[in-house]
């Protein structure tokens, strides 16, 4: 059973997270080991187990990044790390951002700083925009190259928040 099969709400990228939280919380009180004590041992430890998958769940759903990643593993659409190429011309755009952070570690400035940070987000910004009518479609009704793009999107998210991180770990060093 999956986790939108476990939450039995339909499969997507957009979720209405009002509704995924109302079924956490209707499942932590159902599953809640202190209400299963006079329960036979059996029927404990499968609460406690319900109880860590509904936990989970919410944590890889209520995540986007998270949840992309998830669906893509569940529809298989997702290589084994380290396989999964971010595409080239997406590395030929990030050699100027890497650029700035090299200089930027090199010769430490706040001003430097705060451009590199802009710069990462309107690029994060501009991606999501790309991707965004494809996330609003049916997971059904996705075309093998509709795929392609929400992975790519996916590996260029990632790659950008480990640049947001290195930023934010040189701004701390500083």
């Amino acid at each position: 059973m999956n986790y939108f099969e476990f939450y039995d709400i339909p499969v997507a990228f957009q979720i209405d997270e009002d509704l995924l939280k109302r079924k956490y919380y209707e499942l932590s009180r159902s599953f809640h080991p202190d209400f299963h004590t006079l329960a036979s041992e059996d029927q404990q430890e499968s609460a406690l187990d319900k109880s860590t998958t509904n936990n989970q769940a919410f944590k890889t759903l209520s995540n986007f990044d998270e949840r992309l990643k998830y669906i893509l593993g569940l529809f298989g659409k997702l290589k084994e790390e380290g396989e999964n190429k971010v595409p080239q011309d997406f590395l030929m755009e990030m050699m100027e951002i890497n650029e700035s952070l090299m200089e930027l570690e090199m010769d430490p400035s706040e001003e430097a700083q705060t451009t590199l940070i802009k710069q990462i987000k309107e690029i994060e910004r501009e991606t999501y925009q790309d991707i965004a009518p494809i996330l609003d479609q049916e997971i059904n009704s996705l075309s093998e190259r509709d795929w392609q793009s929400v992975s790519d999107f996916y590996l260029k998210s990632r790659y950008l928040k480990r640049l947001q991180e290195n930023v934010d770990k040189l701004a701390a060093e500083h």
